[in-house]
This record gives C-alpha cells, sequence and structure tokens, in this order.
C-alpha cells in the first residue's frame, strides 16, 4: 500500500485518478477546494485546501508519499490582446507556483519513499500553438519546463512527469462541450475522433506512478487523441 496526495481530487481527472489508485489498494490523501466531494470511497480522505494560501499547512499527510499529483488548472481561451498582463498572472498562481508551494512542502516526505514520483499537467497547446490559448499555455509551457529540470535536479531518487492533454470531458471544459454541436465538432479535431475522459488522462498518470514507470523521468507524455503529433 502506497501513499499518495492528489491535489484537487474532488473533481475531473483528480478524482478519476483518486478512485483508479484506492480501487488499486493504495492510501489516497485527496484535497478540494471549491468543489467538496459528493461521495465517499474507502481509502480516500479529503482534506480542504488552497493552494494558493501563503501558510498552507500539510499536517495531515503521513510521514512517507509515494506520489504527488497536482491537478489544478484554468481553461480561459481569448484573443490575446483581451488578455491583461493581470491575467497571465493569476493563471500563473495557480498552474505554477501552487505546484511549486506543494512540491516543496512535500520533498522530505516524497524522500523518505522508496519509489517517489510527480506528475504535473500541461496542455496539448503548448506543443502545437493554438489560436485564443496564450493565456493557459503561457502557465503550462512553463509548468513543461519546470518538470524538466526538477526532472534533473531529483533524479535519480525522485521522477518528475507531464501529462498534456487535449480537450478533455471534465467540468474544467463544461463550456466548451456544453452542446451536442460543440462536442462532435471538437471529437472531429482528433485522429481518435473523439474527445477524452478524465479516466483517459488517469491511467497515464497511474501508471508515471507506479513501479512500470521506474525507467521514465522528466517527460511530456502526450494524451490527446493524436491531436499534438498527428494531421488526416
Amino acid at each position: 500500500m502506497a501513499n499518495f496526495l492528489i491535489i484537487g481530487a474532488s473533481s475531473g481527472i483528480g478524482k478519476a485518478l483518486s478512485f483508479r489508485l484506492a480501487e488499486a489498494g493504495h492510501r489516497v490523501f485527496g484535497t478540494y477546494n471549491k468543489n467538496e466531494p459528493q461521495t465517499e470511497k474507502p481509502l480516500i480522505q479529503y482534506f480542504p485546501l488552497n493552494a494558493l494560501d501563503e501558510n498552507l499547512t500539510l499536517d495531515f499527510l503521513p510521514e512517507s508519499l509515494t506520489g504527488v499529483v497536482y491537478c489544478p488548472g484554468s481553461i480561459n481561451l481569448r484573443p490575446f490582446e483581451r488578455i491583461k498582463p493581470a491575467d497571465f498572472l493569476t493563471d500563473y498562481q495557480l498552474q505554477v507556483a501552487g505546484a511549486i508551494k506543494i512540491i516543496q512542502a512535500t520533498l522530505p516526505k516524497l524522500k523518505n519513499s522508496d519509489n517517489p514520483s510527480i506528475v504535473l499537467f500541461s496542455t496539448a497547446a503548448v506543443q502545437i500553438g493554438l489560436p485564443y490559448h496564450a493565456q493557459v499555455a503561457a502557465s503550462k509551457g512553463a509548468i513543461e519546463g519546470l518538470t524538466k529540470v526538477l526532472a534533473a535536479e531529483y533524479a535519480p531518487k525522485i521522477r518528475v512527469n507531464c501529462v498534456a492533454p487535449s480537450l478533455t470531458d471534465t467540468p474544467l471544459a463544461a463550456s466548451l462541450l456544453n452542446s451536442d454541436q460543440k462536442r462532435e465538432a471538437n471529437a472531429q479535431r482528433h485522429p481518435l475522433k473523439r474527445i477524452g475522459t478524465a479516466d483517459d488522462i488517469a491511467s497515464m498518470v497511474e501508471f508515471l506512478l507506479s513501479a512500470n514507470a521506474n525507467w521514465i523521468t522528466g517527460q511530456i507524455m502526450h494524451v490527446d487523441g493524436g491531436f499534438s503529433t498527428l494531421k488526416i
């Protein structure tokens, strides 16, 4: 039985991942901010946490952690000229500074584990460049750089990887998928002709956290239905 910390475990990919890890017999320490968990599962404990708090505490954690996953993010799609510099900073605080704070706070506990791993999240828009994605891609590009630097700095003890999905059917993307027409149009943009599910992404994260990925670190894993690499 391993111990995992999932930041943002009550919704979307974080929820799907928490369920998968618990079903595999692991203990999950899941946090939530605005989305209070509506269901209870054996082996999952939920704790309120705002990753932006200056004095956040993680005193509910055990002394050893096998994995840390930072899920919070945002999808703000607007023309570049309508985005204020402060909007970029807001996203950076949530998606990058928040991840940094959590990682720094949990490093001692990760170092106490035999096979520790960190997984962060990017987006396919960093790889290929998409109109109206400047705000999200700027922060997620920073996450990709952070992933590689931390993987180098903490090798061989701690593995650090990143998953870069395309559009995924989660509450975060609800406004982009709120009609049959939008869902079909977005599905057709992908070579595999469907929208990703939270479980599609969670299965990759679960793999990266496991001993099966022991020789994988510093990687940006594109789980995106072929969107970032194929044109058909």
